[in-house]
């Protein structure tokens, strides 16, 4: 399993819109400006997640998007295949271009069974666990916060 910006994007603005009243349709821009993204990316993922059905887009003079489920509803497994793709679990933790099932890099028989794992580890772990744990360490905003402790001496 290989993830890129797109996955973290994708969290974040989630986990954002979580945070939000139930159903309340918050603009793209509020998104981006309270979790530090940058806005032409996002849309492009929001309009992802938006067709994978885990938003919901609002068009006209109140438009933005608002979570299409419940946060109780959405796995983390969800949001990551939505935002890297279907084959998401079958990409190699080392060599994703390299490996695959009829071509297997030299730890890939090794690791499979830790990507097994982690895919169910994923799909039990809901966007409210992620918003709920993110509230604990005291973080509205995942990157700000972890920007602050790379910084720090």
């Amino acid at each position: 399993m290989h993830l890129t910006k797109k996955s973290e994007y994708a969290l974040l603005a989630l986990a954002y819109l979580a945070s939000r009243a139930r159903g309340a349709t918050v603009p793209l821009a509020e998104i981006a400006e309270a979790q530090t993204l940058p806005p032409s990316f996002l849309a492009k993922i929001c309009q992802q997640l938006a067709r994978d059905g885990l938003l919901a887009a609002a068009r006209g003079p109140a438009s933005g998007y608002a979570l299409a489920r419940p946060p109780t509803s959405i796995t983390i497994l969800d949001v990551l295949a939505a935002a890297e793709g279907p084959r998401l679990h079958q990409r190699c933790l080392f060599w994703e271009r390299r490996c695959a099932e009829d071509d297997p890099c030299p730890l890939h028989h090794h690791v499979k069974s830790l990507a097994i794992e982690l895919t169910s580890v994923l799909d039990s772990c809901t966007l409210a666990d992620f918003t709920a744990r993110q509230r604990l360490q005291g973080r509205s905003n995942f990157r700000s916060s972890r920007r602050a402790h790379e910084t720090a001496p």
